[in-house]
């Protein structure tokens, strides 16, 4: 009987874990009987707490949270705050036909923002609680309760009847979307920046910012340090290496603090992020469960001068509430509007995206830093169709509004950092988005590494200390011209006469970098011994202090003897010359997978294996190599069948080539596997956002300490 119950209860769409938030009044949860976690509870990791010493994630295999057992306490709690429900507490209780009770503030929360069911069972209901406009809480006095919801003990008890409903089964209607919109999405909150700096005085700090910029680093790698005077050289390669300066931080050394890593108290630009949101029925349950954890993760890492606004779309596209503020009272309109969220309905990824795109369009105040979240898992059912082996390429530019894709220019693009989730995304389609737009692609492969994979995503947006960074690369030597320049997706462009040329490569991280090739012609030297060959420029914006900032290289100079001697290849062109083969086999291999002949695709990798493990790097044990032949094997494994190959093989290999092109950490299956290059590009913030997600995925005591960022 317990098992069929079980199952009904997963039918019915609860979405339960084992991770449960502790209030003052409940004891401890027991392992034998865990307590219900509501929609909204799931927002609030700063009630999260452990309920066993492992990990209390869902595994690929438990195919989604732990149910409680029959008879749980959680019947006199309220199921969506998660405290205690008294009689005569100052509190009004709400008590549904389907006998479900809640505290009348907390359902009145969720009906405002649509939802006519309970939050506990699904049923729908043919009376809902309504707050009378006579009641609104006056500004000021209302209290933050127990997932930072507005209180007010005057509210009183109203009941609204519902209309009959003729058709139990109209699925694909989300009440969500019944409310208007605005034409223009130009209410946008306006930008009152509070400084959040601590232990310095702002000026200090800005100050500090400003000599830290000046600092970025510019290296420049021959390939070998002489040439003989008698030979010139057709592809002659000299690696660029560019990292961007670290954030300026202030540690925090409360005590509070001690059993984790410490973290930053950052002087950075404010970013404005729009976060488009796949609630289509697929997204039922579990997943719509942890996406609304990993969404209340964000809000609370958002600083106070960062905005957010969320898109929710199905068949069509809803924003929840304008870009707002990540104040106290912006993170509770956040949390309710994302907790409010219902699963129903078909994928249209590409109106998503339009009013994702439109919010930062029309919006009066701009902050630094914008970006859009795109998170799906399903296949947009409206502009584009799925494309098979033997259909032609669908036209995926069609599903970004032009404001995304209307050039190349990094500076005025809007990037879009794709998610798919599970096996039934459409990788090709996610991975175009963000590829066109100059954002990345990640590969969320199981439910539980939701939140780790926007935890780095954030983690890096809310470091961005370089904008509108152009590399410039100018010839010396008279006779010297540049061939190409190998910048994975960045815009690059060789001038006419070769001898200057131009890499846009955009924001950077805090402590991000980047590296180059560039090949170039070298002239007989026959009575110099040495040759002058490219300096290189910098030029880039302070996002802080809008300032615009050049910074140049030293000259690269090669020796010119007269007789040749040996000379060995310098292991960091080495290095970076694997770094793009392994790359141009990624892509070979999946052309060829896409084509049908998997055979082929594993020969390629297999092929560029081998050539990776006769260059320097390997027999230096280089650590990039390592991670390399790692990668490629792990692709060679996913190409074990079709089936394997469209079902994460095809997700793995593009969230690979988006990492590589970009040179930008990307979640890909595990993302906690660390015996793949998914680390080889991750920043220390995005690293500290990463272990600050999984402390609170773990209910570290510690983790539920810590502020937001």
């Amino acid at each position: 009987m317990g098992g069929k119950w079980r199952k009904a209860k997963v039918s019915l769409g609860l979405n339960l874990c084992v991770v449960g938030p502790r209030t003052l009044e409940d004891s401890p949860p027991s392992l034998e009987a865990p307590e219900r976690l509501s929609d909204a509870a799931l927002l609030s990791p700063d009630k999260w707490s452990t309920v066993s010493s492992q990990p209390s994630t869902p595994t690929p295999s438990s195919r989604g949270l732990r149910l409680p057992k029959s008879g749980s306490k959680s019947s006199k709690t309220c199921s969506i705050c998660l405290t205690k429900m008294k009689q005569g507490g100052g509190h009004a209780i709400f008590t549904a036909e389907c006998s479900h009770s809640f505290h009348f503030h907390c359902i009145v929360s969720n009906v405002k923002h649509g939802n006519q069911s309970c939050p506990v069972c699904r049923a729908k209901w043919k009376e809902i609680p309504v707050q009378g406009p006579s009641l609104d809480p006056s500004p000021g006095r209302a209290s933050i309760g127990p997932v930072g919801w507005p209180q007010n003990d005057a509210l009183m008890n109203m009941v609204r009847r519902l209309p009959p409903t003729r058709d139990i089964n109209r699925r694909h209607i989300i009440p969500l979307y019944q409310s208007t919109e605005p034409a223009v999405f130009n209410d946008d909150e306006s930008l009152h920046y509070q400084p959040v700096f601590s232990n310095r005085s702002l000026c200090n700090k800005n100050a500090a910012y400003h000599d830290s910029v000046k600092t970025i680093e510019i290296k420049t790698y021959p390939e070998v340090s002489a040439v003989p005077r008698s030979k010139s050289c057709n592809n002659f390669t000299v690696l660029v290496h560019l990292k961007a300066p670290a954030a300026i931080t202030g540690k925090n050394t409360s005590q509070n603090h001690a059993s984790l890593p410490q973290f930053s108290e950052t002087a950075r630009a404010p970013a404005d992020l729009v976060t488009v949101l796949d609630v289509s029925g697929s997204m039922a349950g579990t997943k719509l469960a942890l996406l609304k954890r990993a969404m209340g993760f964000v809000i609370q890492n958002l600083g106070s001068n960062d905005r957010l606004s969320v898109i929710a779309f199905s068949s069509t596209a809803r924003r929840l509430f304008p870009l707002r503020r990540m104040s106290d009272s912006g993170r509770q309109q956040a949390l309710q509007a994302v907790n409010s969220l219902v699963a129903n309905g078909g994928t249209n990824i590409a109106e998503g995206l339009r009013k994702g795109a439109k919010i930062l369009e029309d919006r009066r105040d701009k902050n630094p830093v914008a970006s859009i979240i795109l998170l799906s898992d399903g296949q947009d059912t409206y502009t584009v169709s799925g494309s098979g082996s033997n259909q032609l390429q669908p036209n995926y530019q069609l599903l970004l509004p032009s404001s995304i894709h209307g050039g190349h220019n990094t500076g005025s693009l809007i990037p879009v950092h794709a998610f798919g989730f599970g096996v039934d995304h459409d990788a090709s389609s996610m991975h175009s988005i963000s590829e066109i737009s100059g954002g990345t692609f990640s590969f969320i492969e199981t439910e539980a590494v939701i939140q780790d994979a926007f935890a780095q995503c954030i983690g890096g947006l809310l470091s961005v200390v370089v904008q509108k960074l152009q590399v410039g690369v100018d010839c010396v030597h008279t006779k010297t011209h540049l061939v190409s320049l190998k910048a994975g997706n960045y815009p690059s462009r060789v001038m006419v006469d070769g001898r200057t040329g131009f890499i846009d490569v955009g924001d950077l991280y805090a402590d991000e970098e980047r590296d180059f090739l560039i090949s170039l012609y070298v002239p007989t030297e026959p009575s110099s011994s040495e040759t002058s060959l490219i300096k290189v420029r910098c030029i880039f914006k302070d996002p802080l202090t809008k300032e615009m900032m050049t910074l140049e290289s030293d000259e690269v100079r090669i020796e010119r003897p007269e007789i040749a001697k040996q000379v060995a290849v310098a292991i960091e062109v080495d290095r970076q010359h694997n770094r793009l083969h392994a790359a141009e086999a990624m892509a070979q291999a999946r052309v060829a997978a896409e084509q049908g002949d998997l055979a082929a695709a594993v020969s390629i990798l297999e092929n560029c294996r081998r050539v990776l493990s006769e260059t320097v790097s390997a027999k230096s044990h280089d650590r990039l190599c390592i991670a390399l032949n790692a990668e490629l094997k792990e692709m060679q494994e996913r190409m074990a069948s079709r089936h394997v190959y469209e079902a994460s093989g095809r997700a793995y290999i593009l969230s690979g080539l988006s990492s590589h092109s970009w040179q930008r950490a990307t979640a890909r299956g595990d993302s906690t596997d660390g015996s793949s290059l998914v680390q080889a590009y991750q920043t220390p913030s995005m690293v500290e956002m990463l272990t600050r997600s999984q402390a609170m995925l773990l209910g570290s005591p510690s983790a539920q300490r810590l502020k937001p960022r």
